[in-house]
């Protein structure tokens, strides 16, 4: 690198959790195989999209690392013989779009890795757990108090937070949990704020964060019965049986995150990462994790959803979003695979329906969220006794306290707002497209695009012969008089015009459909009798005449 050459920044600015769409364009065929056209898409901005090819052997691939989902997505099936026929191909394309589209229907299967990397090969070029466990290593080496017991993968839904099993090296039976991810925030801000924690931290210098904590079982682990080591698109994409909480389960539970979200805002520290992954159930008491998340620049679990409402621009707006969300999935048992949700089971009980409704119906989104403390107020959780020793407590230092309220408001709130405004715009210009392209207005612009046809050729046709009418006579003209001109004429004047007033002329024959313009008639007439006079010339008829000077007369 030279002297003066500035280093290039390494910082990871993909943001996994912005939803990608497909569309296959064409099917070609390459010697013994079909390659499919896809152009891929990440997020509104028209300029970030990508092609790929892929052929059907590569779909088979994709869809046999899936099936640990236990979904059944409709892939289209084999043929042996006539795979490169033209209809056949027409419709395996079709099979194959659909296919993509249910997949990347299903949030939790659209931001793995096995997908991601299958649609943007280029910004997934190797394993990110992998990585991850290299760098863990390296730095263990050099620790005099921890050692790693085995890499826990996919744990966990967010493509580069990797999880570690490790221990302290003089309690080898005690077992905690190491959580790697990518810092993105400055160091001091962390640094700051990692004293204040509830957790036991490992702070790294090499641009990367440690969190420890113990393993626990997770309200999702809960919900879908499994246990929290197995892969997560096993967990939870598809589980065999849920847990069915009763009434009393959710309104203590509901209350217990309530309270906690509360505590966060009083603090100033933003969140925005609430779900049911992120809440630790410790016997009958929830705990939140990840709560510094915001603060390393990692997206929201249910950014993509969000985003798609103007009204949700507050980390508040954004907790109680996650909050209905989070109560959906404790009531069902499953997640809720959409922005919004109207129409809920007539089983399901008056009073948790409304608070559903509340956060989760599509005009509670567009106009206004509830707060946190009206929630609170709401009779589904206000008669829930807490526990006065429950309430974390720790304080924020003062100077800490404006970094916070910089990062929150210039940094997350301001780049949702941006985000929302992209997404906006882009849907009407979307609107704007299937509109102009819609089966109707094609329809009226070929009535319009006809009828100027049908008036220029009407125009056309009445420059061109200006005096002749539709019945083949010729109009008269402006001073009375008549026309004289064929088709192809120009229109005469007045003064030019030698036609007796009264007088209408038959019109010229085909023959004569090109007559001589009034500016030559004169000259015509005189070749005319010049021609006449040379026809009729007879020599007997001259007479002798005799010259003034007397020669002989000329004949």
């Amino acid at each position: 690198m030279a002297v003066f050459e500035k280093k290039k920044s390494t910082r990871v600015t993909l943001d996994d959790t912005v939803p990608l769409t497909c569309l296959i364009e064409a099917a070609q065929n390459v010697q013994t195989h079909t390659d499919y056209v896809i152009r891929v898409q990440r997020g509104p901005a028209p300029e970030n999209n990508w092609q790929i090819n892929r052929r059907y052997s590569d779909f088979v691939t994709l869809n046999d690392c899936l099936k640990i989902t236990g979904i059944e997505f409709p892939l289209p099936p084999k043929r042996m013989f006539g795979n490169m026929e033209r209809e056949f191909i027409a419709e395996r394309q079709a099979g194959l779009q659909n296919y993509l589209n249910m997949l990347l229907r299903n949030h939790m299967v659209a931001t793995n890795f096995i997908v991601c990397k299958f649609l943007d090969p280029s910004s997934y070029p190797t394993d990110l757990h992998e990585v991850a466990l290299q760098h863990v290593s390296m730095f263990f080496r050099s620790e005099p108090h921890w050692e790693v017991v085995e890499p826990l993968k996919d744990i966990g839904w967010r493509l580069r937070k990797s999880y570690f099993l490790v221990r302290p090296k003089d309690q080898p039976k005690v077992k905690q949990v190491l959580a790697w991810v990518s810092k993105c925030e400055s160091k001091a801000t962390f640094a700051n704020l990692r004293k204040n924690l509830q957790q036991d931290e490992l702070f790294l210098e090499n641009k990367k964060i440690g969190l420890l904590f113990e393993i626990l079982c997770t309200l999702r682990d809960f919900i879908c019965k499994a246990k929290p080591k197995f892969h997560f698109l096993r967990k939870y994409c598809k589980p065999k049986s849920f847990t069915e909480f009763n009434l009393m389960n959710i309104k203590t539970y509901g209350r217990q995150i309530l309270e906690a979200l509360k505590f966060l805002h009083e603090k100033g520290l933003p969140y925005g990462h609430l779900h049911a992954s992120n809440v630790m159930l410790e016997g009958n008491t929830c705990r939140l994790l990840d709560i510094e998340n915001s603060l390393l620049g990692l997206p929201s679990y249910y950014r993509m959803y969000f985003t798609q409402f103007k009204k949700i621009n507050t980390t508040e707006a954004i907790d109680v979003y996650c909050f209905g969300h989070l109560l959906f999935e404790m009531v069902f048992g499953e997640q809720l695979n959409g922005a919004s949700k109207d129409n809920f089971p007539h089983t399901t009980p008056p009073s948790i329906k409304s608070v559903l409704e509340s956060i989760l119906n599509t005009e509670s989104c567009k106009t206004k969220l509830p707060s946190i403390d009206e929630l609170i107020d709401n009779p589904l959780f206000s008669d829930v006794t807490m526990p006065g020793g429950d309430r974390p407590q720790f304080r924020i230092p003062s100077k800490l306290k404006e970094p916070l309220k910089a990062c929150k408001e210039n940094g997350i709130e301001k780049r949702l707002k941006e985000e929302q405004k992209q997404i906006s715009s882009y849907r009407r210009l979307s609107k704007a497209h299937a509109h102009h392209n819609s089966a109707e207005e094609k329809k009226k612009r070929k009535k319009v695009s006809m009828k100027k046809r049908m008036s220029e050729q009407t125009l056309s046709e009445d420059r061109l012969s200006p005096g002749v009418t539709s019945n083949g006579t010729t109009s008269p003209t402006s001073n009375g008089g008549s026309g004289s001109t064929s088709p192809s004429s120009a229109p005469t004047s007045p003064a030019s015009s030698t036609t007796s007033p009264g007088s209408v002329p038959p019109p010229p024959p085909p023959a004569l459909a090109h007559a001589p313009s009034p500016q030559t008639n004169g000259s015509t007439q005189k070749r005319g009798a010049l021609l006449d006079s040379i026809q009729t010339f007879k020599a007997g008829a001259l007479k002798k005449t005799e010259t003034r000077d007397g020669s002989a007369p000329r004949v």
